[in-house]
């Protein structure tokens, strides 16, 4: 089921409410979250229809000692390494999951890179250039925010590298 957003809903996300703030155009997708499913973003890609490439996981990494966000595609892993060069660090590790929690604002499988209570620094992978839009969560398990890749970029100040792995 897919919704197209223009004004705030009622219970709506904090992800949702920057979106609408910004005046960005984005569509909700909400799908039936199974709990029992192994992976999250993998969840969303086949509840979606949409090709994995296309759905792309939020991920907090900890680079010497600052929290920071990777996006990259729920098709592949996060490369570490390249993650802290996109951001001049030298070691990148990932975040404690509960400190990625009390930080962002969202639980863990629902981790948006929008609408986070402290603003992190952002790192998008630079495949997603090759779409004309991605879906990220928007702020709960079961609920993606498709967008525009340039949106996303300009509205979480993110920096574009190849931080992602097949």
């Amino acid at each position: 089921m897919a919704k197209k957003s223009k004004k705030p809903q009622a219970g709506g996300t904090p992800a949702t409410v920057a979106l609408t703030a910004a005046g960005v155009a984005f569509t909700v997708h909400a799908y039936e979250h199974d709990p029992a499913h192994p992976s999250y973003g993998e969840e969303a890609a086949e509840a979606m229809g949409v090709s994995p490439e296309r759905v792309f996981k939020t991920l907090v990494a900890d680079v010497d000692g600052t929290l920071t966000v990777a996006v990259v595609p729920v098709a592949g892993t996060l490369d570490l390494k390249a993650l802290a060069t996109a951001v001049g660090g030298k070691r990148a590790t990932m975040a404690d999951p509960a400190a990625a929690e009390r930080t962002t604002g969202y639980v863990r499988g629902g981790i948006s890179p929008l609408g986070q209570r402290k603003k992190l620094p952002t790192v998008l992978d630079a495949s997603a250039a090759a779409h004309p839009t991605i879906c990220v969560s928007a702020g709960r398990r079961g609920l993606e925010v498709e967008l525009s890749p340039a949106d996303l970029q300009t509205l979480t100040d993110a920096v574009s590298a190849p931080i992602g792995r097949p």
